[in-house]
């Protein structure tokens, strides 16, 4: 099949109109695995960064984001499918043991990200709670959330969309206020440029933020759920994309506007919420808290519904144990309730906090590698070669970048992160030359 007209056709046809998803419910799955935890708790780890230029390293970041979009939208055009960027490995490489390697990789990345996001939502919470409160209430609190969204995910695409395109919009109400009344009393001294710090802590703290940014993939999960993806994926990702850059730049300049870059740093988890009290009160505290539910709620929601495809897309094609595919109620939702369980068993057993820059650059590395295998068809995407290469170098060098100031400052995360990439090189491996089956791909 030279075209990618016939896959579209094939896919509207066998896709039940009362699960399609439209522009608005994709934009609000990319925006939701976006706008998640990131923003509300790493605002500190940037800002010991990158200072009071944290917009400028939001920028960066999001231009990085913006040029792997346009290989991801020229990618999910071609082969719209429910797995979404599992498949464009294949599509490159072909079939093998590094193929299936990087699949297994962004399963894990896609795992840790949800922990993340759980216990982001539970640390949140907990602040409605008296301070001596029980972990192990965290915990439950956290298990709960996955649990919640497992639920809304079994019944059905359609739901996801419009489960998530309410959470999006009652989140970015609440981080649109903040911003604007932010930006009202921001003190334009503490916005100088000359208290910037120099390149490299901007550079540092553009490769720390860039989870903020690894969601928009998502949305290529959603294309065999749309009527016509041709049309609406490009869209829904570019839109996706450009709204989140505003937003970020609007709430950072919102936070280095009322706090000296010091009590940023100190405020850690918690920057906006304190960026919240000087023109806010405690109010402001109260209504970012509620932002921080509604917006890591939302990840949780959007990563879910991607990783549970990933899943089932990398146990149809061989890539995992048949159970991942088992039918479940009549669905192949065996892949959701496994990644719901490796999840809960990452939030009772682990404080994935320290891990979090790791989820970072593995999605920087899991990017380059789709770009990698994008550059081998480009005459098939109709995709501008230097393009996809421009976006290729640029995911590279914010993945050096990261690590340079991972192993400054978290080694074992650095160490973990590349230590993946063997394990699940080595996984692949076994489990090819026990069960000697091969990946089928859509033609």
């Amino acid at each position: 099949m030279s075209s990618a007209e016939p896959t579209e056709a094939v896919q509207a046809k066998n896709t039940p109109a009362r699960n399609q998803i439209g522009l608005f419910s994709s934009m609000a799955i990319g925006i939701g695995g976006m706008v998640g935890a990131g923003i509300f708790s790493i605002l500190g780890v940037v800002g010991e960064a990158a200072g009071t230029a944290m917009w400028v390293s939001f920028s960066i970041g999001g231009a990085v984001a913006l040029m792997s979009a346009y290989s991801y939208a020229k990618l999910g055009v071609r082969y719209p499918s429910a797995g979404g960027a599992v498949e464009f490995p294949v599509k490159g490489f072909g079939d093998g043991v590094i193929t299936g390697g990087i699949n297994l990789y962004m399963w894990i990345g896609y795992v840790i990200a949800l922990a993340l996001y759980a216990q982001a939502f539970a640390g949140y919470f907990m602040t409605f709670f008296h301070p001596y409160s029980s972990t192990w209430l965290a915990k439950t609190i956290g298990i709960s959330i996955v649990l919640i969204f497992t639920a809304i995910n079994f019944i059905g695409a359609k739901i996801v969309g419009q489960s998530e395109s309410l959470i999006v919009a009652v989140k970015l109400c609440i981080l649109l206020l903040f911003a604007a009344a932010g930006l009202i009393f921001a003190k334009p001294e503490y916005l100088a440029p000359s208290l910037w710090p120099a390149t490299s802590g901007i550079l540092f703290g553009a490769g720390v933020l860039f989870i903020g940014y690894e969601g928009f993939g998502l949305v290529t999960n959603a294309a065999e759920n749309m009527a016509n993806p041709r049309v609406l994926l490009p869209k829904a990702l570019y839109l996706s994309v450009i709204s989140v850059i505003i937003i970020y730049l609007a709430v950072s300049v919102a936070v280095i506007g009322n706090l000296r870059i010091q009590e940023v740093v100190a405020a850690k988890d918690y920057a906006l919420a304190a960026a919240a009290k000087p023109f806010l009160g405690q109010f402001g505290f109260r209504l970012i808290a509620i932002g921080a539910l509604f917006s890591t709620a939302s990840a949780i929601n959007a990563t879910l519904f991607g990783a549970a495809n990933v899943s089932y897309m990398i146990a149809r094609d061989g890539e995992l144990p048949k159970i991942f595919s088992r039918s479940i109620w009549q669905r192949s939702m065996g892949g959701l309730l496994i990644t719901s369980a490796v999840v809960i068993m990452f939030i009772l057993c682990f404080d994935l906090s320290g891990v979090a820059m790791m989820g970072s650059g593995a999605f920087l590395l899991i990017y380059a590698c789709v770009h990698s295998a994008h550059m081998k068809i480009t005459s098939e995407t109709r995709a501008k070669r230097w393009m996809v290469f421009l976006a290729l170098l640029a995911c590279l060098a914010m993945f050096v970048i990261l690590s340079i100031y991972m192993y400054h400052n978290s080694k074992p995360a650095v160490i973990t992160m590349v230590a993946l990439i063997p394990i699940c090189l080595i996984a692949e491996w076994t489990y090819r030359g026990i069960t000697g089956r091969a990946i089928r791909t859509r033609t």
